[in-house]
């Protein structure tokens, strides 16, 4: 049930939820870290927002390790005494930030401009991965080209297949 005095206020609010976005797009435009990121495929602009708000410029992180532990998508072994166990995901991390890398990396399986993504992800199911192992390990993978994009400085230039030869 709609309360009628509800149902008027509804469309000023979608109008400040608009003009928000537009306000937090123009804020983003801004860092040259949102030009970096968007430039690998997946990165969209909310996803690009989620990552900056969690790492920051992303110079706190000396190597790509670090970035993915932080984010949660580092493995980790469990092992009591004389006991190891393989290797699984953590229950740790910055989870906003482990949902933007995974569904960036989802997306970047369906891009059409970069096929090593979805490469990469068809032979983790190959291997036996389920989907959701396949696209948390390419998230991993893609950590390392983030963590190299923002130490280098140099926009990402998805790697060119001959698929003739």
């Amino acid at each position: 049930m709609i309360v009628p005095g509800l149902a008027a206020q509804l469309p000023a609010a979608h109008t400040q939820h608009r003009q928000a976005e537009q306000e937090i797009a123009a804020l983003l435009e801004a860092l040259p870290l949102f030009h970096l990121l968007t430039s690998l495929p997946g990165m969209g602009v909310r996803t690009t927002a989620a990552v900056i708000v969690a790492i920051g410029d992303g110079t706190a992180f000396p190597t790509a390790g670090h970035l993915a532990s932080y984010s949660g998508l580092a493995p980790t072994t469990k092992s009591s005494g004389t006991s190891i166990r393989g290797e699984h995901a953590p229950h740790r991390g910055n989870r906003l930030l482990k949902r933007a890398l995974f569904q960036a990396a989802f997306a970047a399986i369906g891009c059409k401009t970069d096929l090593s993504s979805r490469i990469y992800y068809d032979r983790q199911r190959a291997h036996g991965n389920t989907h959701t192992q396949a696209v948390l390990r390419l998230a991993r993978q893609r950590v390392n080209v983030i963590h190299a994009m923002i130490h280098n400085g140099a926009f990402c230039q998805p790697p060119s297949l001959d698929l003739a030869a």
